[in-house]
């Protein structure tokens, strides 16, 4: 078949390589120029890099609502569009363009965690498993009828580094497999079941702002889904900014004011968390390791040297 590909970073990249490896005819790759948003510096091996190195065709576009871009497609004359990350919506003249349509490869197991950042998301909920999927793409965002998905667990101490690897590793294979089942006629299109989606927004830096009412365990899987590279969940200590970058729920439970820095428990120190902090029926926060506002990073034990004061979301 004729390829027409949009996409954009890793998920882009790992897409169009896929595509460039098949029996099928990459005939034009569409991209966003680079971006300084700070979650997009993130896994951003260029797509229009590797097209370019392999002669194909290359439009660098934010929206695709132009003349220039209708046409240049309907001039490459495609059998299907294949999208993975691109990060507008894609309007029906483009998606229905093709006699194939558009493939869209998406990292979660949809209908759950359309939209944005879904690893992410995923692990801060404490879901058992993760994965991708590929679609058909309708007028209603990462909706359309699923012909692949994969998944992969999630283990006690995953970050969203460890998932991200993982699941970016399923995008060559269900590529593959989707464009030849399609090919050969024997794709089963299953529609999904709106009764269980959900859909999240792009992450900020306001939403690695640790709040000390969140239980240990939520706060916990939010230090692990903000894992180097991305930026760590933060917290402020005597007005300032400390990145959290190792945490455990401790062993035993503490009483008090959700956020007092309390007391050393193994190679950590205990923060008061959660809603049930006041009764004592709750778990703590073991900090591990910090990183502070210069780049250092810090033992916990090292860095409390003395007990007491508090742990703010706001300085």
């Amino acid at each position: 078949m004729r390829v027409v590909m949009f996409g954009y970073q890793t998920w882009g990249h790992r897409t169009l390589q896929a595509l460039l490896d098949s029996e099928h005819e990459v005939v034009l790759v569409v991209t966003h120029p680079k971006s300084d948003h700070v979650y997009e510096k993130i896994w951003d091996d260029s797509v229009a890099e590797l097209a370019e190195k392999h002669g194909v065709p290359v439009l660098l576009r934010n929206r695709p609502d132009d003349e220039e871009l209708l046409r240049t497609l309907r001039e490459a004359a495609p059998d299907i569009i294949v999208a993975n990350n691109w990060r507008t919506w894609l309007p029906p003249e483009i998606f229905d363009l093709p006699p194939h349509g558009t493939l869209n490869v998406h990292d979660s197991l949809l209908p759950a965690y359309a939209g944005f950042s879904p690893l992410i998301w995923a692990l801060i909920n404490g879901e058992p498993e993760v994965g991708v999927t590929a679609h058909r793409m309708d007028a209603e965002l990462d909706a359309g009828d699923i012909v692949f998905q994969r998944s992969v667990p999630v283990g006690a101490t995953d970050t969203a580094t460890d998932l991200f690897h993982r699941t970016v590793d399923l995008i060559g294979p269900i590529v593959t497999d989707s464009l030849d089942a399609i090919a050969s006629g024997t794709a089963r299109w299953v529609p999904q079941d709106r009764s269980r989606a959900s859909f999240f927004h792009k992450r900020a830096i306001e939403d690695s702002r640790i709040d000390w009412s969140w239980p240990a365990e939520d706060l916990e899987r939010l230090i692990r889904a903000q894992s180097d590279p991305y930026p760590n969940a933060f917290t402020h200590h005597r007005g300032r900014p400390i990145r959290i970058v190792s945490a455990a729920v401790s062993e035993a439970r503490y009483g008090g004011t959700p956020g007092r820095i309390f007391i050393r428990e193994g190679d950590g120190v205990v923060i008061v968390a959660g809603p049930d902090a006041r009764t004592g029926r709750g778990r703590g926060l073991v900090i591990r390791r910090l990183r502070t506002e210069d780049g250092t990073e810090h033992a916990a034990t090292d860095y409390f040297r003395t007990m007491g004061g508090y742990l703010t979301s706001r300085p």
